[in-house]
């Protein structure tokens, strides 16, 4: 172990650090270990009259090993994506200077790996937002998902190491235990009338690991923006090999924004005769006006359900306004990472893809 574990959070993530401990002090081994009862420590931002902000540690770390929960994404205190990126920059500067062991950012959502385009005349905010991470004293960041694998190629691991954890395990794992149930239903059901689709070009490959996860055809959807619109699409072209009419399909991705791009994507599979659809993303961004847009969806009854993680904040307003809103927790993902971590063990066990087959087999000798 790396000393003794101390859990923090900013602002925008104390309800979701507090789940993430409960969760770890459930563990059958976790007062087994030694670990201290009080694992939670305590930040308090002060903020200035002009606006400027100051981070105090309100618990002692030093030699410590310190992990702090911190997302820009939206939140419960409708903190702004500047504010909480200010509010995370001091609070890892109030960190290092109180002098513990190591310091562990754990961002489930990175609002900043959706800029990660470089071109001769832009800024590149992940490449920003990971060289103040390094420069302030982080040792290592955590990750779900981040939007595409080309923001790794920033990371300096000897400077800061970046694990980047596929979330779509528990999405998988939920649409097993809630929708499939049975191996029966999974061979008989799932692989002759189910459809796994991408929302563009660029997530064939998510959509392509749902597939092969639970042996359906893939079906991969090309839109065509219009560049002079952020978040506009004009049309959407269907790539697919096999039979769509009547089948249910489930469209799969890192995250939805605006719902421009599922919004044009489900019109289009609705007038080309499919069942039942399904959205599952990760990342529940809600930028305005996705919900107005899926709620008139589900209104037509072209949406049945929407399934995402609680990465970011989802609030009650907001699961009322979308009954059809299902979200998964990643506490206890979240929970036994940081463990392992602490503990000094291999995460590759994270990494590797969920299996509805040996899933259920193992399910049933508990039934």
């Amino acid at each position: 172990m790396r000393g003794e574990l101390v859990v923090f959070s900013t602002r925008s993530m104390e309800d979701y650090a507090d789940r993430v401990v409960y969760e770890m002090q459930t563990f059958p081994d976790f007062y087994g270990k030694g670990y201290s009862k009080n694992i939670r420590g305590r930040l308090k931002t002060i903020t200035f009259a002009d606006g400027e902000i100051e981070v105090e540690v309100h618990t002692s770390i030093r030699g410590k090993d310190v992990f702090l929960v911190a997302s820009a994404g939206r939140n419960a205190y409708g903190l702004t994506v500047e504010e909480n990126k200010m509010e995370l920059y001091h609070a890892i500067d109030a960190l290092r200077r109180a002098q513990p062991n190591r310091i562990t950012l754990f961002e489930p959502f990175c609002t900043s790996s959706r800029s990660d385009r470089t071109t001769r005349r832009n800024s590149v905010g992940f490449w920003i937002h990971y060289k103040t991470l390094a420069s302030l004293g982080v040792d290592h960041i955590i990750t779900y998902q981040l939007h595409s694998d080309k923001s790794k190629t920033v990371v300096d691991p000897r400077i800061c190491a970046i694990d980047d954890v596929p979330a779509s395990p528990l999405i998988k794992e939920y649409i097993t235990d809630n929708f499939i149930r049975k191996p029966d239903v999974l061979n008989e059901e799932v692989r002759k009338n189910w459809l796994f689709c991408s929302v563009d070009a660029g997530g064939e490959n998510v959509a392509r690991k749902y597939a092969q996860a639970f042996g359906t055809r893939l079906m991969i959807a090309h839109k065509q923006r219009n560049y002079d619109k952020t978040n506009s699409v004009e049309s959407v072209n269907i790539l697919t090999d096999t039979e769509i009419v009547e089948k249910e399909v489930w469209i799969v991705d890192d995250m939805i924004d605006t719902a421009g791009s599922v919004f044009t994507l489900v019109k289009e599979l609705k007038e080309r005769g499919v069942g039942i659809v399904n959205i599952a993303v990760i990342h529940p961004v809600f930028s305005d006006p996705a919900t107005r847009r899926l709620q008139d969806l589900y209104e037509e009854g072209a949406l049945n359900r929407l399934i995402v993680t609680d990465t970011l904040e989802v609030s009650d307003e907001m699961r009322n306004s979308m009954p059809f809103l299902q979200v998964v927790s990643s506490a206890r993902l979240s929970a036994e990472i940081i463990m392992r971590m602490h503990e000094e063990q291999s995460l590759s066990p994270f990494f590797d893809d969920f299996d509805p087959d040996h899933y259920l087999s193992n399910l049933k000798l508990f039934l």
